[in-house]
């Protein structure tokens, strides 16, 4: 499994299980079955609704903790910096874990930015105490993440993003990595592109032409091809799940190297079409819904 550290030290395997979308009573069992194949490091959040399921399998798979990265996120029902330390709890307790391996901000808010604001500055104390390894967040974009750096201290170890071939955000990209900031794609196979909410006219970035030759070519799958190319340009990436054969092909993604035409061409495949939310149309008055108490 190769390794990326973060800007604060912690190394974080590249390669990690999401869990979106992932019914709690299948959770347990797509955990289970990532561990058994290698994984470690799980992606959830409070948002998702499986916290708990995911503690579970990892409780019961037996490894000490610390050789599982765990990563969670706040939803915008829990911004605001008491809400967030109680966010905190709330995804602790579920995970039944002291520590937090990575925390983030599942959203930008914009509309209340200074809730933003009081929320990360939440993870900061957070981080200060010791209850998590690493902060970050998730769907910011450039004016979120230029106010963020200008109302804060401690620079975001992570942004988790959609990117994929179709869409893949190159200005905030760039501006990640100038700050040392982690770029993690959600979405990493173009999921996204095929879900019902995309759109009627729909194509999977799977089924590209491009895509699928470069696939036969190295004797790869499509999703495989894609994983290869997030990880090759020193992403992060989190696909999801829930079925053992593609957990496991999905893992099989370090023994083979797109060459500098592959990645170009793979490059070329951008469309400008988001797939998830705006982020700037996020508010707590369409999005907003209570995270259960643990």
């Amino acid at each position: 499994m190769q390794t990326l550290t973060l800007n604060n030290g912690v190394p974080m395997p590249a390669l990690g299980l999401g869990v979106f979308q992932t019914p709690p009573q299948e959770t347990r069992a797509a955990v289970t079955a990532a561990l058994e194949l290698g994984y470690r490091h799980i992606d959830t959040a409070a948002a998702y609704g499986n916290e708990r399921e995911v503690g579970q399998a990892i409780r019961a798979f037996g490894l000490p903790r610390e050789e599982i990265f765990i990563e969670t996120k706040i939803w915008i029902s829990d911004y605001g910096y008491d809400q967030t330390l109680h966010g905190f709890d709330k995804s602790a307790t579920k995970l039944g874990v002291d520590e937090i391996d990575l925390l983030i901000l599942h959203q930008a808010l914009p509309s209340d930015f200074d809730r933003t604001l009081a929320a990360y500055r939440a993870l900061e104390q957070l981080l200060a105490d010791g209850k998590v390894r690493a902060i970050g967040v998730s769907n910011f974009m450039l004016d979120h993440l230029t106010a963020l750096l200008d109302a804060t201290s401690v620079v975001p170890a992570v942004n988790q993003l959609e990117i994929h071939p179709y869409f893949q955000q190159r200005a905030v990209l760039d501006f990640d990595d100038q700050h040392h900031i982690l770029n993690q794609a959600w979405s990493p196979i173009g999921g996204i592109t095929f879900y019902p909410g995309y759109g009627e006219n729909r194509t999977s970035v799977l089924e590209d032409p491009a895509v699928t030759a470069i696939a036969k070519a190295h004797g790869k799958s499509p999703a495989q091809v894609l994983l290869r190319w997030g990880l090759q340009q020193g992403r992060s990436v989190v696909p999801k799940s829930t079925k053992r054969e593609r957990i496991a092909e999905n893992l099989d993604v370090f023994d083979f190297e797109l060459s500098a035409d592959e990645l170009t061409a793979l490059d070329a495949l951008e469309t400008g079409r988001r797939g998830g939310p705006e982020p700037d149309a996020v508010t707590l008055a369409d999005y907003g819904r209570a995270i259960p108490e643990a």
